[in-house]
């Protein structure tokens, strides 16, 4: 499980990488208006939420004492590399965190905000919050690229020919990995997920 838990975060992450590699320092500090986050605002907040949630996350509550969140959608950031730093300074927490999971303690109970999650629970909890934000940051990327803006996923009015190209390449093998357009990972747990 835990596997399959790093597969899908690694995902979402390289999701927001393939991103920042097309935008300009200055695209990173970009506000649609004074109500809107900028993406830089965006990855203080994830890895924000990813240190405070996933630091000693088997033994401590998961809104530690030291986190600021309001302080996370006030950029202080001045540089793209700085944001990048943060960004990966968060996954690290992350996938360092995954590493503990085990069969016996997946369903241990843990404690985000004094309530009372299974791990496996709290993994899910940040499955959805982690991707709803990253999709804010490509969103925000492609309104800024517009027409130089390098897809992430199938590009526009080329789904039957992806679809054609996934049935040709596994009616050529016997593979079970999973090449879903939803993911692009390979997981043969998943795969066998998606077959029931």
């Amino acid at each position: 499980m835990k596997d399959l838990f790093v597969k899908r975060f690694e995902y979402y992450k390289s999701l927001g990488d393939k991103t920042f590699d097309q935008l300009s320092n200055e695209q990173i500090f970009w506000q649609y208006n004074e109500e809107s986050n900028s993406i830089a605002m965006i990855v203080k907040h994830i890895a924000g939420n990813m240190l405070s949630r996933w630091t000693n996350f088997l033994t401590e509550d998961g809104e530690k004492p030291w986190r600021n969140r309001d302080e996370e959608f006030v950029n202080t950031f001045i540089t793209k590399q700085e944001v990048l730093d943060y960004w990966e300074r968060g996954w690290k927490c992350l996938f360092d965190a995954l590493e503990q999971i085990t069969d016996e303690n997946l369903y241990a109970t843990i404690y985000i905000r004094g309530e009372a999650h299974s791990v496996i629970d709290a993994v899910f909890r940040q499955l959805a919050h982690y991707p709803y934000h990253i999709g804010q940051i490509i969103y925000i990327a492609k309104m800024m690229k517009n027409d130089d803006w390098k897809t992430l996923s199938i590009a526009r009015n080329k789904s039957q020919e992806f679809n054609s190209e996934m049935k040709d390449k596994f009616s050529r093998s016997e593979q079970t990995s999973n090449s879903s357009p939803v993911c692009f990972q390979n997981s043969p747990e998943v795969r066998d997920e998606y077959k029931q």
